[in-house]
């Protein structure tokens, strides 16, 4: 057995009976930003590496300064930790707390295509001194999103393609949004492909047609809790039943607080439901208050993901967790 495996089964075995309650301050000061989690948070499923990804937040910097990281592990056995980049701000900040917890926290550097409205001059330089620390293991969030246009799409398709210029030039994966703009993200990514890192379309809600296309470009994807909104024949559920998307290029993430996975939904198969267990249920309804989704969901997704591919929960967070490794370049 892997050793990350052996102490986080040790860690679960040595939890006690009011370990609950002391996961109750922990968690419940997650709620106040926009997270990212690949990975597992092992104290439920006792899988080997759990990844959080927390975005741009004043509350999340606040809690880390109130309570240290290394609390972590004891109770959740959550062993790494990104804070990701929206924004050149949020970029500066994900580095700055990198660098109070190193070896703990890692951080990514982009800006996401809601804010590529704000892109300046000047600021190539300062995102690339930003992403050239060691503590920053990723360019993103960048990408495409036709769905909302909070940016005009010519201005997201030139502040992508700098960001994908970036990450070629450091040799860092990218971290991809996409949204209803799927032929042109491929046409930019496609002038790159003879030096592109490795790419993660995070939080997928495409087709099984599209994810079949990332998937022969050698792309990961992000799967989150839209498995209960999904009610489409093509979508994300189809490409799991099929057996699209291998386990080895495949990752899980909440893309809180949103894709809470309402595991009540109408639409959701019931052997899916029946695959999920009374523990992951309750730390899924008790943490996740007002149906805000946050990390403590992670073991509900992987549950419903292992009961759509018909395989064991552990083959999916153990396969998961080494993908983020191999793909974040993570230290062990």
């Amino acid at each position: 057995m892997h050793p990350l495996a052996t102490n986080t089964a040790q860690a679960f075995s040595n939890s006690s009976s009011n370990s609950d309650e002391l996961l109750d301050p922990l968690l419940s000061m997650v709620t106040q930003d926009l997270a990212y989690f690949y990975g597992l948070l092992h104290f439920f499923l006792v899988y080997p590496l759990g990844i959080f990804y927390a975005a741009q937040g004043c509350p999340k910097s606040k809690w880390l300064a109130m309570h240290p990281p290394l609390m972590l592990p004891s109770f959740l056995c959550v062993q790494k930790i990104m804070v990701t980049g929206t924004s050149l701000r949020a970029s500066k900040e994900a580095l700055r707390l990198t660098r109070i917890y190193p070896g703990m926290l890692y951080s990514t550097a982009g800006v996401q295509p809601h804010d590529a409205k704000s892109w300046e001059e000047g600021y190539m330089e300062e995102l690339r001194d930003v992403a050239a620390s060691p503590e920053c293991v990723a360019i993103g969030v960048c990408g495409l999103d036709y769905n909302r246009d909070f940016s005009p799409p010519d201005v997201q398709r030139e502040v992508f393609e700098k960001q994908i210029q970036l990450a070629c030039e450091l040799h860092k994966p990218l971290l991809v949004h996409e949204r209803d703009s799927h032929e042109d993200l491929l046409e930019i990514l496609d002038k790159y492909k003879d030096q592109l890192p490795l790419v993660v379309i995070h939080s997928f809600t495409g087709t099984a047609e599209e994810a079949q296309r990332y998937l022969d470009k050698g792309m990961y994807i992000g799967l989150t809790g839209y498995l209960c909104k999904d009610k489409s024949d093509t979508g994300v559920r189809k490409l799991l039943e099929d057996g699209v998307i291998p386990l080895e290029r495949l990752l899980v993430e909440t893309d809180s607080p949103f894709m809470y996975p309402n595991t009540k939904a109408s639409k959701l198969p019931q052997h899916v439901k029946d695959g999920l267990t009374k523990r992951s249920l309750m730390f899924l309804t008790r943490y996740c208050s007002f149906q805000r989704n946050e990390p403590c969901s992670l073991p509900t997704i992987v549950e419903m993901i292992a009961a759509f591919m018909k395989k064991p929960p552990e083959e999916v967070a153990l396969s998961t967790a080494f993908n983020a490794l191999k793909v974040f370049g993570l230290s062990q």
